[in-house]
């Protein structure tokens, strides 16, 4: 399984150039031409909205986060994302666009433009021309990883999660990003990914990371990986699936340990739970996710272990929206007015059900059963 995971990866690494335009964009703020690259999911839909990925030293970043972007929206593992990768190598611009004064450890007047030149430029010229979403992430590495962190001092983030991979801290951030994460009333992810060789700035990173990590904030979500056989080169190609993981993992289905620790032991209708993780979504995001029908089943085998005849209903309703082709919602509605003891209602429903697409382990078969029972039972 995994040989055929890692192949697939290679593939998608092949095939973005299908996907990827680069131009030269006119900086106004920074008065100067720059090298922009832009991926596009394949299936773009102008109806829906897609969260935008910035990606700093986008020469060498901007390939290996389409090619996780790309594998975790295959795999469910996140939403598809419009990527931004902004090059920086050419005669060291990385340097300049990222410089900051040795004394106060605030960016230099080249740095405030590429600060102006990303913030009110790339960004705004992404919302105008593709349907983006307001969550926004921002890749960087050594120093552009330092310098993604300037952007949480704004008064509200232009961020919504930050992947620092190896930052080069500026001077005083070790005090200056927890303190700044401390304050944050809005959801924010912050990841830390750091080679396990050391060098002069491991202390002050460590020291960073245990500062954020002693924060109790159930708005901050923060990871931190350490990679031992990492050096500070290869630390750039490790990671970014792993905080794209962290980032999406509401995101994603449900599994069988959540359907296991959370839903099996709520206290509740279990139905709360999958309209909590839809509505938790939109909240988050900023977009309507179509529903799993893999959480659709979790939640109907969660409601016939526990007996919880109350989810039944509003679980139908929302197949009735999410399938309405299919007899997934009559055939649910069934069932409840089954056990809540309606089979007049019951038997109805069933028929309906049985009009309609299969879907899943939901067959005629099944509904004609009923409807048998039924007409046994009752006479009807």
């Amino acid at each position: 399984m995994l040989r055929n995971l890692i192949l697939f990866a290679l593939l998608l690494c092949a095939d973005l150039s299908a996907q990827v335009t680069q131009e030269v964009f006119e900086s106004f703020k920074l008065q100067e031409r720059r090298d922009v690259r832009y991926y596009v999911p394949e299936d773009y839909d102008a109806a829906q909205k897609y969260p935008v990925i910035v990606v700093l030293d986008g020469d060498y970043l901007f390939d290996q986060t389409v090619a996780n972007a790309k594998f975790y929206h295959k795999f469910h593992g996140m939403p598809a994302s419009i990527v931004v990768g902004v090059d920086q190598s050419k005669n060291g611009l990385r340097y300049d666009d990222c410089a900051f004064e040795p004394d106060t450890g605030l960016p230099t007047e080249k740095g405030k433009q590429f600060f102006e030149f990303v913030g009110t430029e790339i960004i705004p010229y992404l919302d105008t021309k593709y349907n983006t979403a307001p969550f926004k992430t921002i890749v960087g590495y050594d120093i552009t990883a330092n310098f993604q962190n300037y952007w949480l001092f704004k008064e509200k983030s232009l961020f919504n999660a930050y992947i620092n991979i190896s930052p080069s801290l500026a001077p005083q951030m070790e005090a200056r990003v927890p303190a700044r994460l401390m304050s944050f009333e809005e959801q924010l992810f912050y990841q830390l990914i750091v080679e396990g060789l050391k060098d002069d700035d491991t202390a002050r990173i460590l020291q960073m990371h245990n500062a954020i990590k002693a924060m109790q904030k159930e708005n901050l979500h923060y990871g931190f990986t350490q990679y031992d056989g990492a050096d500070d080169i290869s630390i750039a190609t490790y990671g970014i699936g792993k905080a794209f993981d962290n980032i999406f993992r509401m995101f994603k289905p449900i599994s069988p340990k959540e359907y296991k620790e959370k839903i099996l032991t709520l206290d509740g209708p279990v139905y709360q739970y999958l309209a909590d993780k839809y509505q938790g979504i939109e909240d988050l995001f900023g977009f309507e996710k179509t529903v799993e029908l893999n959480d659709i089943m979790a939640i109907y085998a969660a409601s016939r272990k526990k007996e919880d005849v109350e989810s039944l209903k509003p679980l139908s309703d929302m197949c009735k929206k999410q399938f309405p082709d299919t007899m997934l919602g009559f055939y649910f509605e069934g069932e409840y007015y089954e056990q809540i003891g309606e089979p007049k209602k019951a038997f109805k429903t069933f028929e309906k059900a049985f009009n309609m697409k299969e879907i899943d382990f939901l067959t005629k078969e099944m509904a004609l059963e009923k409807i048998n029972a039924l007409k046994a039972d009752f006479g009807y």
